[in-house]
């Protein structure tokens, strides 16, 4: 059989992309391998958010054309977001890749692989819009958690941002098909589901004329084996009373949210092609902490927007100081083609961009620590990951995978992935928790 390795850059929902890919190769030809240095056929599943997450694209597969060029790999496959976006490009300077797949052609994966065996370069692309909202998916990551993408592209139409133009328009996958993913996953052994989208919160608006994230949600939390059920990327405007209620209402929902509120300053806001300003983002704060007791905050945020004036950055700088965010990363602008900001003629310095942003994270935290302070004490439920030196590893309800941080405990009896263990916190580490395994439950 073909040996085939995946690597696959960028946010969750482009992992679930890959995992769909991986499954769409007959078993008994191609064989998908976790190293894919030892592998006959790479596929390279890129991002092209930002600028930074691009140039690592194009690191990663320079990395594996070099491979190529020595004879260790036969066939080199390139899609997701910089494929789509930068077609041409690509299949100009880098002619090592022997495939150039767009994401609506994600379907001919295994079609396109044999061609290039067989010594033929495959460019192909279709409208994004093709790209299938379901489907089989061989899971990468840990066997216990997986991320469920409930919709594909964003209507939201910020003017910094290049999704729309990679993804197209927001399309929301039916309810019962999304359920039907979810107790696939659950018989497969899967404890913690992570719904995603590029605006979660807008899931049902284009299928059932209202938001549905709510009656998600519940359905969601009724499969049983699911044991965590975590909300990520919604809208600051879009926090309904009904969103509210259903997470404060379902045990299984962990008391964690993500809205990404980009900025502090009502005119840096608009300029966006954002809604409201620092005092509105606050109320959201406000009456999500209010409507559900514990809830952990992440939000992210962008410093050095085009035209941003002292005056705006302080206005970012207060959101903070009063927010007081859980979980808090900012990213300096990144210029964006094609897009109204990245058109705009008063953009800030990159130096200054990136110092803005390095402000941001100092004044976060310590802020962070008073938040893994306030912790000590508390006996929290663990989801653990490993085991490293004589200490375990997992993540409590207020972190979510691949971002957030650890808590690192002992334990006197054997813990193994997959494992809910209750564990009393005693101490802060900057951002991560320590604490020790006790018998019984938690607070």
């Amino acid at each position: 059989m073909i040996k085939v390795g995946m690597v696959s850059l960028g946010c969750s929902k482009n992992q679930v992309d890959a995992e769909r890919l991986l499954a769409l190769l007959p078993k008994g030809e191609f064989a998908v391998c976790p190293d894919p240095g030892q592998c006959q056929v790479v596929i390279v599943n890129t991002c092209g958010f930002i600028e930074d997450a691009k140039q690592e694209s194009i690191d990663t597969i320079l990395e594996f054309a070099a491979l190529k060029e020595r004879g260790d790999l036969r066939c080199l496959v390139v899609t997701g977001c910089l494929a789509q976006r930068y077609r041409e490009e690509l299949a100009r300077e880098i002619p090592e890749a022997d495939v150039v797949l767009g994401i609506g052609r994600n379907g001919e994966i295994a079609a396109a692989i044999r061609n290039a065996l067989e010594g033929n370069r495959v460019l192909a692309f279709g409208p994004k819009e093709d790209l299938s909202l379901e489907g089989d998916r061989v899971l990468a990551g840990p066997p216990y958690s997986a991320y469920v993408k409930v919709a594909e592209g964003c209507s939201n139409r910020c003017s910094y941002c290049a999704i729309p133009l990679i993804r197209g328009d927001f399309r929301s996958r039916p309810l019962e098909n999304i359920l039907e993913e979810v107790r696939s996953l659950a018989a497969q052994g899967i404890k913690e589901v992570n719904l995603v989208a590029q605006d979660t919160s807008r899931y049902g608006l284009d299928l059932y004329g209202a938001y549905r994230l709510p009656a998600l949600i519940h359905q969601v939390c009724a499969v049983e084996g699911i044991r965590w059920v975590r909300i990520l990327y919604c809208y600051p405007d879009r926090i309904t009373d009904e969103l509210i209620a259903a997470m404060a209402s379902e045990p299984k929902v962990c008391n964690y949210i993500d809205i990404p509120v980009q900025h502090g300053s009502g005119k840096v806001l608009r300029e966006m092609n954002r809604q409201g300003d620092r005092r509105s983002i606050l109320d959201v704060v406000r009456r999500l902490r209010e409507g559900i007791p514990g809830v952990a905050i992440r939000t992210t945020m962008i410093a050095g927007f085009p035209g941003e004036t002292e005056e705006d950055f302080a206005e970012l700088q207060a959101l903070v100081a009063e927010g007081k965010f859980d979980r808090l990363g900012c990213f300096a602008y990144s210029q964006e083609e094609d897009t109204p900001a990245g058109e705009r003629e008063d953009q800030l310095p990159e130096e200054l961009r990136r110092h803005r942003a390095d402000l941001i994270m100092e004044q976060q935290a310590p802020i962070a620590f008073a938040i893994a302070q306030s912790q000590v004490g508390r006996t929290m439920e663990v989801l653990v990951e490993g085991k490293k030196g004589g200490q375990y590893y997992g993540r409590c309800y207020m972190d979510a995978p691949d971002i957030d941080t650890k808590v690192f405990f002992t334990s006197r009896t054997q813990c193994r992935p997959g494992d809910f263990v209750p564990v009393r916190i005693t101490a802060a580490l900057e951002y991560d928790l320590a604490g020790e395994a006790v018998e019984g439950g938690t607070d």
